[in-house]
């Protein structure tokens, strides 16, 4: 599949979970992103997700999006007990935090959705579009890695 067509496919996936209420933003930016890799991770990696929504558990701070966002670029660049940290880890998470800013002003939760009713269907499209928004951006960071877009293609082969 051509490249920008598979990072749609992952926007739309991760928008689709949060939109129909299956997982909240953080929890459908790990899952998709663990699906798109080939699921390295069991299924119920997504539990750590959980804490993140709407600003790290309900405190408005960090967007869950991009919470779960990083942890999904730990699937990619994270290490183990013992294992050097990846070069990459840092400066790719720092991009997707800039990215996010640079689109929406802010990484705070509280102020992405200012202005807003929470419980507003608008207030959950917007969020709905940043969760797409941040699954987007790794998926197309990730498919750049030469290292990374290999294993995609050997799991989804």
């Amino acid at each position: 599949m051509e490249k920008n067509k598979r990072i749609e496919a992952v926007r739309k996936e991760a928008e689709g979970y949060f939109q129909r209420g299956e997982f909240f933003c953080s929890e459908a930016v790990v899952h998709t992103i663990n699906e798109f890799l080939g699921r390295p991770f069991q299924e119920d990696v997504v539990k750590l997700a959980s804490a993140f929504p709407i600003g790290l558990g309900k405190s408005g701070c960090l967007c869950g999006a991009v919470s779960g966002g990083s942890m999904a670029l730990g699937m990619a660049y994270g290490r183990k007990h013992g294992e050097a940290m990846n070069e990459k880890m840092f400066p790719v998470s720092a991009a997707l935090h800039d990215h996010i800013k640079e689109i929406y002003k802010s990484t705070c939760c509280r102020v992405l959705v200012k202005g807003y009713e929470f419980t507003s269907p608008e207030r959950k499209a917007h969020c709905v579009q940043i969760t797409g928004e941040v699954a987007a951006w790794i998926a197309e960071k990730l498919l750049e890695d030469p290292d990374v877009s290999e294993k995609i293609e050997a799991a989804q082969a």
